[in-house]
């Protein structure tokens, strides 16, 4: 969070300079003067999962091919800390009117994620990483303000559709049950919202956005083994900084 408050304080910071300015308005190599244009992106992530847990998941897990002995002891705490990342990728806009557009920036996500478990033995004490690479198609408007100067600012807002393609795709069944991953559903969607500016340059428009986004539903993929079966369901939450070229 402490990130996030950096970011925005930033943002606003940079915006209050560029609206300052009394240069004259540049040009931005006509990026605003077609309907239709398209640019590219580099993006900062950071992500971790709201988890809510079974009733009973402060028991151990019992190994049935083993006696029913248990697996590990007690937990006694299950968190998801803070993962960075970052992305690249592509966008397309179109402008309905000055202050109103539509946005499609589908981007590769390389961001891991983490869950942390704790016990009464704390030799039992464990990070399980979901290593993923993830292609996301956010479908956004965009709600821009008067123009001042090389500076305008926006509020975005939409749908995201997010697809893995490098999630572990090998079967861990033959694995040891304390040396299994935590695996998420192969896709899922998000809602987003985000503030960010315009700042218009001579050749190009450079828009510094933050954004956030969380899954509508549950990605945890369920598996009867210790690391999976204490969490009812898992939610993904992100923070992007994003830059814009257009």
């Amino acid at each position: 969070m402490i990130k996030c408050y950096l970011a925005i304080v930033a943002l606003l910071f940079c915006c209050n300079l560029l609206h300052a300015q009394d240069n004259p308005p540049a040009w931005a190599g006509g990026a605003d003067q077609r309907d239709l244009s398209f640019g590219f992106s580099f993006s900062y992530v950071d992500n971790y999962y709201k988890i809510l847990k079974k009733p009973n998941w402060q028991l151990p897990f019992l190994d049935p091919e083993n006696d029913n002995k248990p697996v590990t002891s007690n937990a006694t705490s299950i968190s998801s800390k803070n993962t960075p990342g970052f992305a690249v990728g592509f966008l397309t806009r179109y402008d309905f009117t000055e202050h109103f557009e539509v946005r499609l920036t589908p981007s590769l996500i390389f961001a891991d994620r983490s869950l942390t478990y704790m016990y009464v033995n704390p030799s039992d004490d464990v990070t399980k990483t979901v290593q993923t690479t993830t292609v996301d198609v956010p479908l956004a408007i965009k709600i821009k303000s008067d123009r001042h100067g090389d500076f305008r600012g926006y509020l975005i807002g939409g749908l995201k559709y997010s697809y893995s393609i490098g999630a572990k795709a090998n079967s861990d069944d033959n694995e040891a049950l304390v040396d299994r991953t935590v695996k998420n559903v192969a896709n899922y969607t998000s809602y987003e919202a985000g503030v960010g500016c315009d700042i218009y340059f001579e050749y190009f428009k450079l828009s510094p956005e933050l954004k956030i986004s969380n899954s509508f539903g549950n990605v945890l993929l369920p598996e009867a083994q210790p690391y999976s079966s204490p969490i009812s369901k898992l939610f993904l939450h992100t923070l992007m900084i994003n830059l814009y070229f257009e």
